[in-house]
């Protein structure tokens, strides 16, 4: 564990510093299991020092299926993808391009995929679905927020999955029987 997270540290990316609380959470109760009660403590501290509000800066992005212009709000309340008689309390967002493009490759609807890039318009957290709550840290930089999201622009340089790969997602979300957190 701390191999693993002296090799983060020294990543010192964005894509790694959600991972931080995880690794020193393990640690501390590597420690409390030999014992070491001064230890374990120091790295419970660390633990919570980097829990917290996601410091990811963007760029962000959504992707859907839905034909949608620069300003337009994309708000909390529609129904999952993946789960169609849940409404969602959130809108989902990610910093990760490949992420945006999976989601709207298993998007609902019949329209093109599309990939908007987009701006937070208030707070917003780590997407527990993908995170700590599930997996340590957030590697996926993923984020949802009650709070609108802004289109400021349409991605138009990414890679479509393949019908194939797109299958392979929809037959391993199919027997997927995790609940969202919500």
């Amino acid at each position: 564990m701390e191999t693993s997270l002296q090799c983060a540290l020294n990543i010192n990316d964005e894509n790694v510093k959600s991972a931080y609380s995880t690794l020193y959470l393990n640690i501390a109760r590597c420690y409390e299991e030999l014992g070491d009660s001064d230890n374990a403590k120091r790295y419970y501290e660390l633990s919570d020092l980097n829990k917290g509000t996601p410091s990811d800066e963007g760029p962000f992005y959504h992707g859907t299926k839905a034909d949608l212009q620069i300003g337009d709000l994309l708000t909390a309340g529609g129904n999952s993808n993946y789960k169609p008689d849940l409404k969602m309390n959130h809108i989902y967002f990610t910093a990760n391009i490949n992420g945006a493009r999976l989601a709207a490759a298993l998007a609902k609807g019949e329209g093109r995929e599309r990939v908007y890039i987009v701006e937070p318009t208030g707070e917003f957290e780590n997407d527990p679905n993908v995170t700590d709550k599930k997996f340590p840290g957030n590697l996926t930089r993923s984020y949802r927020s009650k709070e609108p999201l802004r289109i400021i622009g349409e991605a138009t340089e990414w890679e479509e999955l393949t019908n194939k790969e797109k299958q392979e997602w929809r037959e391993n979300l199919a027997k997927n029987k995790g609940e969202i957190i919500n």
